[in-house]
C-alpha cells in the first residue's frame, strides 16, 4: 500500500480525478498535518481549504462528539482567524478547544434550535468570506444541503467543517449515506499510553478517513491534537520503518 500510495503514476491520476471533480481551477489550496503519515496519503499533501468536510465521533464519540470536536479544534486553530461554530446544544466545552489550540478569543458561538437552523447559519458563515473555518454539528445531512454548503465554501474560500453528532448511537448510521463533502473522518478514543509516572498520557485516537474525494481511505492511531492544533505520532509507530507505520489502507471507487 505504501508504493502504490508514493507512486508517480497513482498520484498524477488522482490529480487528474480531482481536476475532473472540480471546476477547472488550479489546485486546491491544502493544509498540511504536519505528519508525513498522514499527508503523503491526501490528495494535495493534506486537508483541502475552501470546501466542506464532515467529522464524526466512532462508539459513544458519536454522541458526545468530544474527539471529533477536538479534532475540528485542531484544523481551526491551525488557520487564521475567527472561528464560528454553530451548535443546537450549549454543550460546548471551550476548556477542551483550547487544549486543542483553538482559544476562546477565536471562537464566535452560535446556538440554534435544530439542524435546519444550524445549516443555514453555517452556510450563511461560509458565504461570508471573513471567517477561517465555520464548523457545524448536525446529525443529518443531505446530499442537497451538502451540495449548498460545498459552493458556498468554494464560494467563499472559507472551509466548512460538518461536525456529525446524534442524540443516539443507533442513529450514526446516518454517517454512511452520500453527501457532497471533500472528506469524511471518523476519530475514536484509545487508551492513552502508559506512563513511567503516576498519570495521564497524551489521548490517543483512532483516526480513520472513511471517504476522500480522488483519494484512498485509510486509519492511523495518532496522538490527540497539542496545544497547537497538530496530531502526534506515537512513539511506538515513529520508531516502525514507514511501510509498517502507515496504516491500513484501501482504495476506494
Amino acid at each position: 500500500m505504501s508504493a502504490r500510495s508514493s507512486n508517480p503514476a497513482s498520484a498524477a491520476l488522482r490529480k487528474q480525478i480531482a481536476r475532473m471533480e472540480g471546476d477547472g481551477r488550479p489546485a486546491r489550496e491544502v493544509l498540511p498535518f504536519g505528519l508525513p503519515e498522514l499527508d503523503r496519503r491526501l490528495p494535495g499533501g493534506g486537508l483541502a481549504l475552501g470546501c466542506l468536510h464532515e467529522v464524526a465521533g466512532g462508539g459513544n464519540g458519536a454522541v458526545d462528539g468530544a474527539a471529533a470536536s477536538c479534532f475540528a479544534a485542531g484544523i481551526a486553530a491551525r488557520l487564521p482567524g475567527p472561528v464560528l461554530w454553530c451548535v443546537t446544544e450549549a454543550d460546548l466545552f471551550a476548556p477542551g478547544l483550547e487544549q486543542a489550540g483553538l482559544g476562546p478569543d477565536r471562537v464566535i458561538h452560535v446556538e440554534a434550535g435544530d439542524d435546519v437552523s444550524v445549516l443555514a447559519c453555517m452556510e450563511e458563515g461560509l458565504r461570508h468570506g471573513g471567517l477561517a473555518v465555520v464548523i457545524a454539528e448536525v446529525a443529518r445531512l443531505s446530499m442537497t444541503a451538502s451540495r449548498r454548503l460545498h459552493l458556498a465554501a468554494k464560494g467563499s474560500g472559507t472551509t466548512g467543517i460538518a461536525l456529525r453528532r446524534w442524540r443516539r448511537q443507533q442513529d450514526a448510521h446516518d454517517f454512511g449515506q452520500p453527501t457532497a463533502a471533500m472528506t469524511r473522518w471518523r476519530v475514536s478514543v484509545l487508551p492513552s499510553a502508559p506512563l513511567p509516572v503516576p498519570g495521564v498520557g497524551r489521548a490517543r485516537w483512532l483516526v480513520e478517513l472513511i471517504r476522500a474525494r480522488a483519494g484512498e481511505s485509510f486509519d492511523l492511531e495518532l496522538e490527540a491534537c497539542d496545544g497547537t492544533g497538530h496530531l502526534g505520532l506515537p512513539a511506538a509507530l515513529a520508531d516502525r520503518p514507514a511501510a509498517q507505520a502507515g496504516g491500513r489502507g484501501r482504495a476506494l471507487a
